[in-house]
């Protein structure tokens, strides 16, 4: 059973998506404030963090920049924030929030996008859009294991990151709109483009050598953006590599 964390100084609020969250399955702990929050985050370890922006003290800015510095540096948090606040929610993105929900919002909508997101982390790899591993530019993603290497650094990517990464991948050479990646990665139909946008620029400071001057995710302007797998005039011209095709094949 997968553990939510959800933290909100509105009693009501937290109240009534405890409720949702709870007769959708899942256990759930609360949090009015954001010391509270990171001290059942450490003792709990929970798969997911419901996190509103607004909070005493300690705004859920300031929380989520501590989870994603500290060992929960991969849960995956949805915000909550208020509807007219893009530039807070812009920076929560870039701080590392996966997703965010606007209020007023639906509590079975929330729900939802708890379902989608750990769907998308924990469940087959089929049901993570998993297939065989990648490597190009130095990159290795292994999709089943969620695993990203540079170099054979590893890649601190989190959950949205990981998967724009994979699909770009997937995707050598060809210019993808941000409304397609949007309904490819996040699984939504409409919603703020500023989100790719801002992931991008978060991948970019992860995976590009000097993320001012990108070589590897190029903007392709009034279009979104093209994977260059091989950013430099000398490099060799392979298809990206599919990490199974050396593996031996059984006999018909």
């Amino acid at each position: 059973m997968h553990k939510i964390l959800v933290v909100d100084d509105d009693p009501t609020v937290a109240e009534v998506v405890t409720g949702y969250l709870e007769r959708a399955g899942f256990t759930v702990y609360r949090a009015a404030d954001g010391p509270q929050a990171l001290r059942l985050a450490a003792d709990r370890h929970p798969d997911l963090v419901v996190l509103d922006l607004m909070l005493p003290g300690m705004d859920g800015l300031e929380v989520c920049r501590r989870l994603r510095a500290g060992v929960l540096s991969s849960v995956p948090v949805i915000m909550l924030t208020a509807r007219g606040d893009e530039d807070d929610r812009i920076l929560g993105l870039e701080i590392g929030a996966d997703d965010y929900v606007t209020k007023p919002f639906s509590p079975r909508e929330l729900v939802l996008r708890v379902e989608s997101v750990l769907r998308r982390r924990g469940g087959t790899p089929q049901e993570r859009g998993a297939g065989p591993g990648l490597a190009a530019a130095g990159i290795t993603l292994d999709p089943a294991a969620r695993r990203a290497t540079k170099d054979g650094r590893e890649l601190g990517l989190t959950l949205r990151e990981f998967d724009l990464l994979v699909h770009l991948m997937r995707h050598p050479g060809e210019a993808i709109g941000r409304e397609r990646l949007m309904q490819d990665v996040w699984g939504w139909e409409f919603g703020d483009l500023s989100t790719v946008t801002v992931h991008v620029r978060r991948l970019r400071g992860k995976i590009e050598d000097d993320p001012a001057n990108p070589r590897l995710i190029q903007t392709v302007w009034g279009v979104g953006y093209r994977f260059d797998a091989y950013p430099t005039a000398d490099a060799t011209a392979h298809p990206i590599a599919d990490l199974t095709a050396d593996l031996p094949r059984k006999e018909a």
